[in-house]
């Protein structure tokens, strides 16, 4: 098909912070082992769709890097994973203004490869979708554009672009993050989809942007001239009354990691047998980096409804309902409750260690002896002995001297040091 995939990089993800503190929203980890970015990449090319440009601007030096160490495609393919950063032109020197300014800026790259339609997709999404029934659909109604949709309860209906449909899923309105209760209520999702869907009747549900959108070339260069910067609150909005715009229905898991409880939340349900996401489809697979990592050893340990991932070292430990990122060290008889631990990028040689003793750091990983609950550890922490982390009877938001609590989580940061017995 003549379609390319075009996925945004994301702007400086303030919501995520402190997980974005150093890099783009895109390469946050998840599930222990995967960047977020793999999931839209991964997406595309098991929907047969394997020309995909990223668009980054903000802290991206980590995503470039597990892009090109990750996407590689023989030369007989024709396929590639090619990364457009943002950058100064004859036209202008400045950066990307929002979503569909970062896509205008990049047309004479699209130009170059023949194409009939533009894929846009988030970097920041969890989701399982064959991009391909939505194309077929595309092309079956002679739509100019479509969007991809997801039924949302009232609660996140506020923090979404909301849509209004008619029987032939043509979009008829579109609000962006409403609040008042009138609109709410015009766009309250109504039969015959709430039969075919299956949608709960006891509260109201609403048809969200998923922020996914097939356009056809020449829409998408025309409605680019001289617009305002982003699709959603613009050009969504000024296409509907001029071209045939027309939704793709998809009622499955989606879940926009946005904040830090939506991350936090997301990990967490993969720790259960049936979670909401499958990383364990063989017929549509999720990549990542290759990292060739030994086995995870666990010693002498108590582990209950969580997931490990793999080259981790847990000795003596119990870890419950918990997410355990790779190269994880966990010390003997220390504790884990609801924790997101995101692992480690090396393994600390015993020379390395005792170094950093000799400074007065505490190893890399997790030490001995230690509580920990209701928390995200970000990458190569160092947590001492006899520490304790909790978030109970502290404020739901706030700044210490080495964490962050965020929606009532505490996050220690990538690189962060807890000294031996600490209380947080």
């Amino acid at each position: 098909m003549d379609v390319i995939t075009v996925i945004l990089g994301g702007g400086a993800g303030t919501r995520l912070f402190p997980l974005t503190k150093e890099r783009a929203k895109p390469a946050v980890p998840i599930a222990g082992k995967y960047r977020l970015v793999d999931i839209p990449i991964s997406l595309s090319i098991n929907s047969g769709l394997r020309r995909i440009f990223i668009l980054t601007q903000f802290n991206s030096s980590s995503l470039h890097r597990h892009i090109q160490q990750t996407y590689r495609f023989d030369d007989y393919s024709q396929g590639f994973v090619e990364i457009l950063a943002a950058q100064q032109t004859p036209k202008g020197a400045y950066w990307y203004q929002g979503t569909a300014d970062a896509v205008r800026q990049n047309l004479i790259h699209f130009a170059s490869h023949p194409h009939d339609m533009v894929l846009i997709l988030a970097g920041d999404q969890l989701y399982k979708m064959d991009y391909r029934v939505m194309i077929e659909q595309h092309i079956e109604t002679c739509a100019d554009v479509t969007i991809g949709i997801t039924p949302v309860p009232m609660k996140q209906a506020s923090f979404l672009g909301i849509l209004r449909i008619n029987e032939e899923k043509r979009i008829v309105a579109f609000v962006e993050k409403p609040k008042e209760k009138e609109v709410l209520k015009e766009f309250a999702i109504s039969d015959p989809f709430l039969s075919l869907y299956h949608i709960p009747r006891d509260s109201a549900y609403y048809f969200a942007s998923m922020g996914i959108y097939v356009f056809n070339r020449k829409t998408l260069s025309n409605a680019l001239v001289g617009a305002e910067p982003d699709f959603g609150k613009d050009i969504i909005p000024s296409l509907i009354r001029t071209h045939r715009v027309y939704s793709y229905i998809y009622p499955g898991y989606w879940e926009d990691i946005g904040t830090i409880s939506a991350f936090y939340q997301a990990n967490l349900d993969l720790c259960h047998l049936h979670s909401n996401f499958d990383f364990y489809d063989s017929h549509f697979p999720i990549f990542t980096r290759p990292r060739y990592l030994p086995p995870s050893k666990i010693l002498d340990a108590t582990i209950e409804n969580s997931l490990i991932a793999e080259g981790c070292i847990i000795t003596g430990a119990k870890i419950t309902h918990s997410l355990i990122g790779i190269r994880s060290i966990i010390q003997p008889q220390t504790c884990l409750n609801d924790t997101v631990l995101l692992g480690n990028d090396y393994y600390e040689t015993e020379s390395q260690a005792l170094s950093a003793e000799g400074h007065g750091l505490p190893r890399i990983g997790i030490g001995n002896n230690s509580f920990i609950e209701k928390t995200i550890i970000d990458k190569n922490s160092r947590i001492g002995n006899n520490v304790k982390i909790s978030p109970a009877g502290k404020p739901q938001n706030y700044d210490g001297d080495f964490y962050y609590i965020r929606d009532g989580i505490v996050i220690i940061p990538r690189g962060g040091v807890v000294p031996h017995g600490t209380i947080i």
